[in-house]
């Protein structure tokens, strides 16, 4: 499959990606498991294969367990993830499927995540959720085929 467009080589995309994956410097401030099984979530939810490649590969590197990765799709019926992880996907979830709640991520839905993230990790989770919602449906419209990521290949845009 060959995208549509190159976003990672067009000077108008390249000079819109270094700004939005600079922003990608917040995210430390949550567990990096926590970041890259909310990633490859989001990334499933909106069928983009260029992100799920990615973030697959990164939790790996990182150490993530195989089964772990293989069941962040069904993390609801999953015994694998800690409360906290799991409020993280269900706040990524209700974030990303906007339109199918009407009035974004409910109440409940927030009370949990606050439950295990303070008020810097919240900042950070919500602009996690918008970061990737973002990379993603640009992937996704220009079809960035998935299966040829390289560790650090982000790095040149800032990541």
């Amino acid at each position: 499959m060959d995208p549509r467009l190159n976003i990672y080589e067009n000077p108008v995309s390249l000079k819109f990606l270094k700004y939005i994956t600079a922003s990608y410097k917040v995210f430390p401030v949550l567990p990096h498991p926590t970041v890259e099984l909310v990633s490859l979530r989001i990334s499933q939810i909106n069928g983009c294969g260029f992100c799920a490649d990615m973030h697959t590969k990164e939790a790996t590197r990182a150490g993530e367990s195989a089964q772990r990765l293989h069941l962040v799709a069904t993390w609801r019926e999953a015994t694998v993830f800690t409360e906290a992880e799991r409020a993280a996907l269900e706040f990524a979830e209700e974030g990303t499927r906007i339109a199918d709640a009407a009035g974004g991520v409910p109440d409940d839905v927030w009370a949990r995540a606050a439950k295990h993230y303070d008020e810097d990790q919240l900042a950070a989770l919500v602009s996690l959720v918008a970061f990737m919602n973002l990379v993603n449906r640009m992937n996704v419209i220009t079809q960035q085929p998935g299966g040829s990521y390289e560790h650090g290949w982000t790095r040149q845009f800032g990541g």
